[in-house]
């Protein structure tokens, strides 16, 4: 069974980082591609960043130059590093896992297999 458990969540100031960490287990992890999305109070579920089996990566403009995808194959976990963060960036962060053959697209409906979320909250 796919479990993904995503922490690293919190409060921060306005220009603050926050390190997300999504922690997987129950597939081959190295072989799927992973995706970080948000989902801010009455708002849609967004993609922010991709990262294929390849370490090839895609982000959202919004993000772009701000955030950085990763994931470390020996410890099964995916990372999204967030520096400059704003206001806006405040949402529920979802890690999200699909099988091969995929590619690093940033759409919530091309995954099917999602965690449960961690709170970033970006408030002076």
């Amino acid at each position: 069974e796919v479990q993904l458990v995503e922490s690293g969540g919190g409060l921060v100031q306005p220009g603050g980082s926050l390190r997300l960490s999504c922690a997987a287990s129950g597939f081959t992890f190295s072989t799927y591609c992973m995706g970080w999305f948000r989902q801010a109070t009455g708002k849609k579920r967004e993609g922010v960043a991709a990262i294929d089996f390849r370490h090839s990566t895609n982000y959202d403009d919004s993000v772009r130059g701000r955030i950085t995808i990763s994931r470390d194959n020996t410890k099964n976990t995916l990372y999204l590093q967030m520096t400059s963060l704003e206001p806006e960036d405040t949402a529920i962060y979802y890690c999200a896992a699909v099988s091969p053959p995929c590619h690093a697209f940033i759409f919530p409906y091309e995954y099917n297999n999602w965690g449960q979320g961690t709170q970033v909250t970006v408030s002076s």
